[in-house]
């Protein structure tokens, strides 16, 4: 699951729909008509420019998995513009609870049989599990490619849609999946895509306001203070950081750069 953008795949000069971010407005009480309260200071995690650059340290070989093979490794980079952004979407529908290894070999094997949206319609369910085997849930993935093949070729001419919203109608597409794919096949910075390292890496470092319990609530909790700009390099390079040293278990405190600040490793 990564997060810059894909080289190639042209933009398009169309309008495209904002999506639409609530911040919390907050109102002062008792204040006199014609005069305002003062604005309350922004909220933002202590030390956390220091610790993005020793992240940012810390993954400069680009040497992690998701680097070699994570979604924008995953595509035919040589397929027309649609194709591409098709296999961009179906490859982030197998990564889904499945190792980048995982999920690489079996885009090999699927762009080896040529992947369009037509060759995938065109397949019975049983090939096309044998050949994304053994991706995490393969066998409700046959069915949500099929399903949203079907859907992609019918309502949008056989490219994917270029809004959160309509991607995440796609059966077996989520948030985190959807704002990549706005990401890396429409360049496009659409949200934060939250998977489960970027969830535990911005708990454990106290990146969020208060704790928060699933991926989606830690996309709006980081997107309420972490600037823009940082929106599309985030998801990447926390990837790398949680398969390489901020481990779900057994985490590489002592080879971390923020072990000094950061409020998980001072409990271990």
């Amino acid at each position: 699951s990564q997060v810059p953008s894909a080289a190639g795949i042209p933009r398009r000069s169309r309008r495209r729909k904002s999506v639409a971010i609530a911040y919390e407005c907050g109102q002062g009480d008792g204040a006199e008509q014609g005069t305002s309260e003062p604005q309350r200071p922004h909220w933002e995690p202590r030390d956390w420019r220091q610790q993005l650059e020793r992240i940012r340290e810390m993954r400069r070989n680009r040497d992690a998995p998701v680097d070699a093979m994570g979604v924008e490794k995953c595509y035919d980079s040589s397929a027309p513009p649609q194709v591409m952004r098709y296999q961009v979407l179906l490859s982030l529908m197998l990564s889904s609870q499945t190792k980048d290894q995982v999920t690489s070999a079996a885009m090999l094997r699927l762009r080896q049989r040529g992947l369009t949206v037509d060759s995938i319609l065109q397949m019975d369910d049983a090939t096309l599990g044998q050949i994304i085997y053994p991706v995490g849930f393969w066998r409700n993935k046959v069915k949500y490619i099929k399903q949203t093949t079907a859907i992609l070729k019918q309502k949008y001419g056989g490219d994917i849609p270029r809004t959160v919203e309509e991607l995440m109608q796609l059966p077996g597409v989520g948030p985190k999946m959807a704002h990549l794919a706005m990401n890396i096949a429409w360049d496009s910075v659409s949200g934060i895509a939250v998977d489960t390292h970027v969830h535990r890496i911005t708990n454990r470092l106290k990146w969020v306001k208060k704790e928060t319990r699933h991926p989606e609530q830690t996309r709006v909790a980081l997107e309420d203070w972490l600037p823009r700009d940082l929106w599309r390099e985030i998801n990447w390079l926390l990837v790398g950081f949680g398969q390489q040293t901020c481990l779900p278990v057994n985490p590489r405190c002592n080879e971390c750069l923020n072990q000094d600040t950061c409020p998980a490793a001072k409990r271990r």
